[in-house]
């Protein structure tokens, strides 16, 4: 990678065993000085975070913003040996803006998405991300009730079927939509559905034999993401998140966005792309950085994942 810090070998990350996606690319293509301000946006466990520290010095300060208060407990804990000064802040990284001013913060340096689902979500927030568990189907990166607009039992029992279908084509790019969303709606007239285990039972008598025994994909994998991301509004929230972190850049700084979908990866391309032509950016990564081998082999979840970084001009 070009004009990005060659650390491969640094021992920060020789001791890092439990290696987040795209660690090393993110570490390189980020360049974090001491006495800079970095921000992640998506803290979770403070895989990440608990990495790039070191590097900000005694001098530099650390932001962590997640939905999910629970993981930056998490985050908390990982981060308690951290030198420079550390923030945690519950809160969806579509409020940036308003999290600086609270912080009296007007600039930062460096900026970090990771918008993968971790395994913590998956196997441990009771909140029905994963079709494996049976939970309530709620969804929700947010365990607090009172920031919640609706959850995924309100969208498969109360929301029409078109409407479903349209979310779990255009989110999921689930090629049985219709049958499925058609599925769902026949299924609540006997029964409201309450749990993940429910909705399995579901899909899987709406698609055929051949899909559901697919070994490249869970055939409920596609919904799920759909629910997901419709609960959360994963696009428009991302969207309002890198403008109001373009709007807080240093001259000199830069984004990093690890997507794992293709309309994310579709968004922060369009993102960074107009920032470039308009003479504001410039592209670090010309094309996605995704993982390699190694990773690959290590990481089954770094499958689908793609970097790619900005620089703000001056």
């Amino acid at each position: 990678m070009n004009e990005m810090t060659e650390i491969k070998d640094n021992e920060i990350l020789k001791d890092n065993v439990h290696a987040s996606v795209l660690l090393h690319e993110v570490i390189e293509g980020l360049a974090v000085k001491d006495g800079e301000t970095f921000v992640d946006m998506t803290t979770n466990g403070g895989g990440h975070s608990s990495v790039i520290c070191p590097f900000l010095g005694e001098k530099g300060t650390l932001i962590g913003i997640d939905a999910d208060a629970n993981a930056l407990e998490k985050a908390k804990e990982k981060l308690s040996g951290c030198k420079a000064a550390v923030h945690l802040v519950p809160e969806n990284f579509r409020n940036i803006s308003s999290v600086l001013k609270a912080l009296e913060r007007e600039k930062v340096d460096k900026v970090l998405f990771d918008l993968g689902l971790s395994s913590n979500e998956l196997e441990n927030s009771g909140r029905g991300f994963s079709f494996q568990k049976d939970e309530p189907l709620l969804m929700t990166f947010s365990n607090d009730p009172s920031k919640v607009t609706f959850t995924a039992e309100d969208i498969v029992n109360t929301w029409d079927e078109e409407n479903i279908a349209t979310i779990l084509s255009g989110y999921g790019e689930e090629r049985f939509a219709k049958r499925i969303a058609e599925r769902i709606v026949e299924a609540r007239a006997m029964q409201k559905i309450h749990t993940t285990k429910e909705l399995v039972g579901i899909i899987q008598l709406a698609v055929p034999g051949w899909y559901r025994s697919s070994r490249k994909i869970h055939f409920a994998t596609k919904t799920f993401q759909a629910l997901r991301m419709a609960v959360n509004d994963e696009i428009r929230a991302l969207e309002e998140a890198l403008n109001g972190a373009w709007e807080a850049l240093s001259p000199r700084g830069r984004i990093a966005v690890i997507s794992f979908h293709s309309m994310e990866d579709r968004l922060v391309k369009k993102f960074f792309k107009e920032k470039a032509s308009e003479g504001k950016g410039r592209l670090l990564t010309k094309k996605p950085i995704v993982p390699g081998e190694e990773e690959l082999r290590n990481n089954k979840r770094a499958r689908s994942a793609k970097l790619r970084i900005i620089e703000k001009v001056l």
